[in-house]
């Protein structure tokens, strides 16, 4: 039976085996750099002179190096066994799969919507909601009425 000292020790080597505190904290100030470089795309300098597209490929690319490190080194995955990549190949080409097939249903489920569903349905596109706006009607086709002391005495 091991005692509290031993355990502890054992635990501690573990930890440094794991790469020891620098590794940590240099992954800490990679993280910190990528989601400084995320959050300059919110900027109008970079808006102006980054088209859409590019702006967008960008944050997929920091969101999935921010993710890989997160995985690999605070939960570890890079000291586990080689049994991890039975677990992660499937379950990543599933997760592929998935948008590959969820993303244009999505995307595209208002092109086809029938004039009813348009109507009751949850969400309003915004090319109505101006349109109505410049008409003087609210988002449920009422015509808005002013209110005044005279018309709310009235009612």
């Amino acid at each position: 039976m091991m005692s509290t000292q031993d355990e502890h020790a054992t635990q501690h080597d573990d930890h440094e085996s794991h790469g020891g505190t620098s590794l940590y904290i240099s992954v800490f100030i990679a993280l910190c750099a990528l989601t400084s470089l995320s959050f300059l795309t919110y900027f109008d300098f970079w808006r102006n002179v980054v088209p859409v597209g590019v702006s967008r490929v960008f944050m997929m690319g920091v969101s999935c190096t921010k993710a890989m490190l997160v995985i690999t080194f605070f939960m570890h995955l890079k000291w586990e066994a080689n049994w991890k990549w039975v677990l992660t190949i499937p379950a990543s080409m599933m997760s592929i799969f998935l948008m590959l097939a969820l993303v244009p249903d999505v995307g595209l489920r208002m092109q086809h919507a029938s004039h009813e569903r348009m109507i009751y349905g949850a969400e309003v596109p915004a090319v109505e909601v101006v349109a109505e706006e410049a008409d003087g009607h609210d988002a449920d086709g009422q015509a808005e009425q002013e209110h005044s002391p005279n018309n709310e005495a009235e009612h």
